[in-house]
């Protein structure tokens, strides 16, 4: 082999290379007329009937995707060959009825792998569970692929697709919206012109399958429509061709064994029956470890003092695999994979999920995937990674991917850029599924998990969400566990919303609290985590979906606004939730998405929301932290104390209690007793939750410092809902001083406002939310007290 060259020496030039490679077979494949492709994959332009139809919003990429040739990229940067063709493009387009036969004719003509309902499909109209989808085009295979078998390869389609070759059927139909398959159509092939036919029922929600958040609405911009989004019906993946010899690598598993230096791995392969693989891992061009064993079973190659992969350092190796019959190497692949660790540990007594060994705060966002121009595909592949590197912009490591599965191109963005991922099998409708359903879906998660198992940034796989199609949510933990131990597995995301059941058992347990951050601890066998929270809404004029028509969880005045409460929101997990247990938080969301306007971007993805920079800073004092030590403050229980204001200029001041209400006022050696009794409290274990506090007072005994509608009052009482609202956490303040939030509004804290007590809210509309001198008038210091 030639030496590379210096501007390969470094991760995924593999892949770059692979793609530079694949330009001599493509010279001379066609398309439908005629119209031949250049070397790069891209096609030349040709008189075409066909437009798009104009986006209800524009992104930055809407107006520079290829009319003819659509995402280009290589699409499977994890098995990489040398030749490939892109079938992306132009293709023959036709509508019939769902119980239809091939139609004679197709009268329109559509961009793939745009979905029906896109703007940048042409089509853009609604698609029900009456209309069966027909695609057609031709090709011919290069010259130097004689000798050679021919894949035909779907990145997805949804949902049930059947492709017909020169008149015959190419393998079986396959049932699935969300996982690539694969034919073999060698023996379909005539030698010169081939036409390529595909049909597509998408039954949406009136199936059983796995769905998402897709429903069959209008695609024009409409009022309503929540947490449900359009539909998105047929090819929606790059369709491509790939020679292969006829003993070939269909996929590469690969897990890290930091433990023992070294990377297991699984070459798996068809017809291979008496073959050898040879594994490869090399960084910067040299070799760093390489070794030969069966195919079809695991075996390991050596990565001695492997550079770890990170989200601060995401470094990833180039790995080759060979299929050696005998001496000869008949079939070779490229991929890449990173070293890395995940896991469950104890942390300063808490259970908590690691990375290579270590507790890192996971802080992520809901990522759903929508495009207002492509719907499920993204319109280019910068639009892809854009998304991704807007989660590491603002200081987020982590992105839940949100029952939808993203092309093999988004996982490698994020391998990339590093980030960690959860990612979220779609679910079913939301009634409970029937005997046809649950083994369709399980066997798609299957897949799913294959065809993604290799990705170092994928950390856990989440089952389903808020019970939606719950059903057996034990038993899928076990069995999803059992197929890929490699990592985290959550059995339910939001166990304590909307009726779902939990399974009990998984690495996590997972709270869903808007706005949150709520109070989610851990078990004795699970890590606590708040697998959705935030929802902070904002609309930005000329930027909706559907102007006047989004909603959020909580709407803000401003931008201002918005900044204060989300940090406000990302402190108190730092300061409060972290150290009593919280390990991850996934805020809602990354963008808007249709009328939702909750986004930290709109969803024409123009506008970003959020001062970055603060966002950023907030985040990253939330990972920090989870560094060093994230043992709570504790405070002395069973003592009487008085609490001192700090804010300059009232620090004679102290909390006490009149009328039933609390206030601040000063106090001085001078004062009355009863003055001094009122300023006096007693520290006790909290009634909610042993790990933070209450305050008993003084001189009523039972009576305590409790929040109601915002105002803090001295009251007696019972119940749940008056010991949490009796309940307060100390967190770290300037100067040795203490703030106290609010146990079960963590984002709240006590606060005096014109000698008041309230809780105030970072970020809030209320008049005890000014800014102003906010975390003065917020920390406490600790003292003597009056009345001992």
């Amino acid at each position: 082999m030639r030496p590379m060259s210096p501007a390969l020496r470094r991760p995924g030039a593999w892949l770059r290379r692979r793609a530079r490679w694949a330009t001599t077979a493509l010279a001379a494949l066609t398309l439908v007329g005629g119209t031949a492709l250049t070397a790069t994959g891209t096609a030349k332009a040709a008189p075409q009937a066909w437009t798009p139809k104009p986006s209800p919003m524009t992104t930055p990429w809407t107006n520079e995707v290829p009319t003819t040739t659509p995402l280009p990229e290589y699409p499977r940067p994890q098995l990489t060959r040398p030749d490939w063709a892109n079938l992306n493009g132009i293709w023959d387009f036709a509508v019939t009825s769902a119980d239809a036969g091939q139609p004679a004719t197709f009268t329109e003509q559509i961009r793939v792998p745009f979905v029906a309902e896109s703007a940048l499909s042409g089509i853009q109209r609604r698609i029900t569970q009456n209309d069966k989808l027909w695609y057609k085009r031709t090709f011919t295979v290069p010259a130097g692929w004689n000798g050679r078998r021919v894949q035909l390869h779907f990145g997805a389609s949804d949902w049930r697709t059947t492709v017909w070759v020169n008149g015959r059927q190419a393998g079986a139909a396959h049932s699935g919206g969300f996982d690539a398959f694969s034919h073999d159509i060698t023996d379909l092939l005539n030698g010169g012109t081939n036409t390529i036919v595909v049909s597509v029922w998408d039954p949406t929600e009136t199936g059983g399958q796995a769905v998402g958040k897709q429903r069959i609405r209008d695609v024009a911009p409409h009022p309503g429509g929540g947490i449900f989004y359009t539909a998105a019906s047929g090819i929606w993946q790059t369709v491509w061709l790939e020679p292969t010899a006829p003993a070939h690598i269909t996929r590469l598993d690969m897990v890290p064994d930091l433990a023992n230096n070294r990377l297991k791995v699984t070459v798996r392969g068809a017809g291979t029956n008496g073959h050898q693989a040879r594994v490869t891992v090399s960084t910067g061009g040299s070799t760093v470890g390489t070794a030969t064993g069966p195919v079809g079973a695991e075996f390991t190659v050596p990565v001695p003092n492997p550079r770890l992969w990170t989200p601060e350092d995401p470094f990833l190796y180039d790995v080759r695999a060979d299929l050696l019959s005998g001496g000869t190497t008949v079939d070779s692949v490229g991929s890449y994979t990173g070293m890395r660790s995940v896991g469950l540990a104890r942390v300063d007594g808490l259970l908590r999920p690691v990375l290579n060994g270590q507790f890192v705060f996971q802080t992520g966002t809901l990522d759903q995937g929508y495009w207002p121009d492509g719907i499920y595909t993204a319109p280019t592949d910068a639009a892809l990674r854009h998304d991704l590197q807007k989660h590491k912009d603002l200081g987020f490591n982590m992105v839940r991917k949100h029952i939808k599965v993203e092309p093999q191109r988004w996982f490698y963005w994020a391998d990339r850029l590093g980030l960690l991922v959860w990612q979220d099998m779609p679910s079913m409708d939301l009634r409970t599924p029937d005997a046809a359903a649950r083994t369709q879906w399980e066997a798609e998660y299957d897949r799913v998990i294959d065809q993604h198992r290799s990705s170092p940034s994928l950390i856990m796989w989440v089952n389903q969400n808020e019970g939606w199609g719950q059903y057996d949510q034990a038993r899928i933990a076990t069995e999803v566990k059992a197929h890929d131990p490699s990592r985290l597995v959550n059995n339910m995301s939001g166990v304590n919303c909307c009726g779902a059941v939990d399974g009990g058992n998984g690495d996590i347990v997972d709270h869903h609290v808007y706005v949150g951050p709520g109070t989610t601890v851990p078990s004795a066998t699970r890590a606590a985590v708040l697998g959705e929270f935030g929802g902070l809404g904002l609309k930005v004029a000329g930027h909706e979906w559907y102007p006047g028509g989004g909603f959020s969880y909580e709407d803000q005045p401003s931008a201002a606004h918005l900044d204060n409460r989300l940090t406000g929101l990302l402190d108190a997990i730092r300061e409060v939730r972290m150290p009593r247990g919280l390990s991850a938080s996934v805020y809602t969301e990354i963008t808007d998405v249709e009328n939702e306007a909750n986004g930290l971007l709109t969803y024409d993805r123009q506008v970003v929301k959020v001062d970055e920079a603060r966002i950023r800073a907030a985040n990253r004092a939330l990972v920090d932290a989870s560094r060093g030590s994230t043992a709570p403050l504790t405070l002395p229980t069973g003592q009487y104390r008085s609490l001192r204001v700090t804010t300059p200029g009232l620090t004679d001041r102290y909390i006490r209690h009149k009328d039933g209400a609390a206030f601040t006022e000063v106090v001085g050696s001078a004062s009355d007793a009863l003055l001094k009794n009122d300023a006096t409290w007693r520290i006790v274990a909290g009634l909610a939750n042993s790990s933070c506090y209450s305050f008993e007072s003084r001189n009523y005994p039972g009576e305590y410092l409790r929040h109601r509608e915002y105002r803090v009052y001295k009251e007696a009482g019972s119940g749940d809902l008056f010991r949490a609202d009796a309940t307060f956490c100390p967190v770290r303040g300037a100067n040795g001083g203490v703030r106290l939030s609010a146990y079960n509004f963590p984002e709240q804290y006590l606060r005096h406002y014109d000698a008041q007590l309230w809780l105030a809210t970072p970020g809030g509309t209320h008049t005890w939310d000014n800014p102003a001198l906010f975390t003065e008038d917020t920390t406490w210091t600790v003292e003597a007290p009056w009345a001992p």
